[in-house]
């Protein structure tokens, strides 16, 4: 009898063994068959590059809650199979932009929203050597990625700078559009510029209710182009 319990629980054991042996293989199974899946879904998506300066960057606020990742979301709810960059750098001229500009452009971005600028306007940058280098990122992009769908952010900025350098910078992101023929945002801070309860207290950077409105007024014309 002793015996027989003996064997018997034997059994029993490796039954036990084999089942749950066989679980983790399957769990394994089901998770490398995810993790590869993932990874096609990953090297399929389109790339959205947004490369701009404090304003794509999020100052102030956390990144997630940044125009580009509230554009993200917004692709995501409609399962489309697009992958958003934050190319944002606080502080960032269209000089440095253009300086930094080849790290982001190893991977062929589908759209390439370009958003530089209002740092020159803030200090007085002459606008030929900003409309200089707007100009050379929008040609090095279109260079090297010939089919890649160009969308330039307008900016406007206070009148600090004299009527004459502000209104000229206003029209200079029209000008630009036309001339590289390349889609335009009229004014990225539509809705959202000179509203203190949509700024933070520096005037200048939107809150997460700000960058809300911006990624409205972004997905207007973005939309278009997925």
């Amino acid at each position: 009898m002793k015996n027989k319990q003996v064997i018997r629980s034997f059994w029993t054991l490796l039954l036990l063994s084999s089942f749950f042996c066989c679980s983790e293989k399957k769990n394994t199974g089901t998770l490398v068959r995810e993790e590869a899946s993932d990874r096609i879904r990953q090297e399929n998506e389109k790339l959205i590059l947004f490369f701009g300066n404090s304003l794509t960057a999020g100052y102030g606020i956390d990144e997630e809650d940044a125009f580009p990742a509230l554009i993200q979301d917004k692709i995501d709810s409609l399962e489309l199979d697009y992958r958003v960059i934050n190319g944002g750098l606080s502080g960032e001229t269209t000089a440095s932009g253009l300086n930094r500009l080849d790290w982001f452009l190893e991977e062929q971005p589908y759209i390439f929203v370009l958003e530089l600028g209002a740092n020159d306007g803030l200090r007085g940058i002459a606008l030929t050597e900003t409309r200089k280098n707007l100009n050379a990122i929008i040609e090095k992009v279109k260079t090297s990625y010939p089919d890649t769908k160009i969308l330039l952010a307008g900016m406007q900025i206070p009148p600090n700078m004299g009527p004459e350098y502000t209104a000229s910078f206003r029209s200079m992101y029209g000008e630009i559009m036309t001339q590289q023929e390349v889609g335009l945002i009229p004014f990225l801070l539509e809705g959202v510029a000179g509203n203190p309860d949509l700024n933070l207290p520096d005037g200048i950077h939107p809150t997460e209710e700000g960058h809300r409105i911006v990624a409205e007024t972004v997905w207007k014309q973005l939309y278009p182009l997925l």
